[in-house]
């Protein structure tokens, strides 16, 4: 899981990806291509 500073370059890299926040971070999940997880927070 990458830690990135902004999320909205991570968001684009495919047409999947989600932004979820959880417990104040946010992350981006990706059920088909799992390897987009990214945290930031």
């Amino acid at each position: 899981m990458k830690i990135r500073n902004s999320l909205r370059s991570a968001k684009q890299r495919h047409g999947k990806c989600q932004i979820v926040r959880r417990r104040g971070r946010l992350y981006v999940i990706n059920k088909t291509a799992r390897r987009f997880k990214a945290r930031q927070g």
